[in-house]
C-alpha cells in the first residue's frame, strides 16, 4: 500500500482488516464500517467500487505487513537460515495473541470465500505461494548448510511449512490460545532438520 494513501481510505482499510479478522467478510456490513469510522457513504465509495474491492485491497494492505514481517526475519543475515524461518512464525504467533487468537485472515477469508468466489480463491492463494515462496529461499540456503534432513526438498518443505501453520491458526482460533501453533513448530521443525534439531552454526 502506497505511503501516499488518502486518509480516509487509510481509515477504512485498517478498521476493516479488524472487523475482516473478527467477522469474515459475509458479516462485514459496510454500513457498521461506515459507523465505526464516521465515514459518509459516498466517500467509500470513492475509494472503493464495491465490497469486494474492498475487501481485495485488504488483503493487500495485510500483505504488506506480512512482506514487512518476512523481510524482518529472514533477512537477519547474523542468524542461522531455520532461526530466521522460526522467528518470521513466532513473530506471527505473537500477532495473534494480540488479536486474542483469532487466526491468520488469509487463511479465515480463504475457507469463507474459496467456493463461491474465484477472486478471493486466486488472491489468497496467490499470497499464500508467495509467503512460501519467500520461505523457500531461506530453507534452500539451509539445505546447503546441511541443515534440513537428508533428502529434503526446501520448496516442498515450504509449502508444507504454510500450509500446517494455517492449519494450526484455524485451530488455534477455534480454541482461544497458541497451544496449537506451538506445538505445529516443534513438530515442523524436528521432522524438518537434520537429527531433528537445527543447527546453531552461523
Amino acid at each position: 500500500m502506497s505511503e501516499s494513501m488518502h486518509p480516509t481510505k487509510r481509515q477504512l482499510l485498517e478498521a476493516g482488516l479488524k472487523m475482516l479478522l473478527e467477522r469474515g467478510y459475509n458479516d462485514l456490513g459496510v454500513q457498521a464500517l461506515l459507523s465505526a469510522t464516521g465515514t459518509p457513504k459516498g466517500s467509500f465509495y470513492h475509494h472503493f467500487a464495491s465490497k469486494e474491492d474492498f475487501a481485495l485491497q485488504a488483503v493487500d494492505m495485510y500483505m504488506g505487513a506480512v512482506h514487512q514481517g518476512l523481510a524482518a526475519c529472514l533477512s537477519d543475515n547474523g542468524a542461522p537460515p531455520l532461526t530466521r524461518v522460526r522467528s518470521f512464525f513466532e513473530a506471527t504467533r505473537e500477532s495473534y495473541r494480540g488479536d486474542g487468537y483469532l487466526g491468520c485472515m488469509l487463511g479465515g477469508l480463504g475457507q469463507e470465500l474459496a467456493g463461491v468466489s474465484e477472486a478471493f480463491r486466486t488472491k489468497i492463494d496467490g499470497c499464500l505461494t508467495t509467503i512460501g515462496d519467500q520461505l523457500a529461499a531461506c530453507l534452500v540456503e539451509a539445505h546447503a548448510r546441511g541443515e534440513l534432513a537428508p533428502g529434503a526438498d526446501p520448496h516442498h518443505l515450504a509449502k508444507l511449512l504454510v500450509n500446517c501453520w494455517e492449519g494450526a491458526a484455524l485451530r488455534s482460533r477455534l480454541q482461544r490460545n497458541p497451544q496449537p501453533l506451538d506445538e505445529m513448530l516443534e513438530f515442523y521443525f524436528q521432522m524438518a532438520t537434520r537429527n531433528g534439531q537445527p543447527t546453531d552454526k552461523a
